[in-house]
């Protein structure tokens, strides 16, 4: 899980990076950042799949009462 938050941090000063100099001088290839935020979406899925399996019976409940109210809307 550590090794996921590292990564995460380091891809979004990455992605920061990438923004600014498309922003100030362009980039070869700005596909580039496209790429990086979708990295960056598929870690953060991950992590949160990861903290959903470590939640307990009580959690699990609360989580399935929050979605069943949201389905009704």
């Amino acid at each position: 899980m550590e090794d996921l938050k590292t990564e995460l941090g380091e891809t979004e000063g990455i992605y920061h990076k990438l923004s600014f100099d498309h922003a100030t001088k362009g980039l070869e290839k700005p596909i580039h950042i496209r790429e990086v935020r979708r990295d960056i979406a598929r870690i953060k899925t991950e992590i949160r799949r990861r903290e959903v399996e470590e939640l307990n019976e009580q959690q699990i409940a609360q989580r399935s009462r929050i979605r069943q109210r949201r389905s009704k809307r």
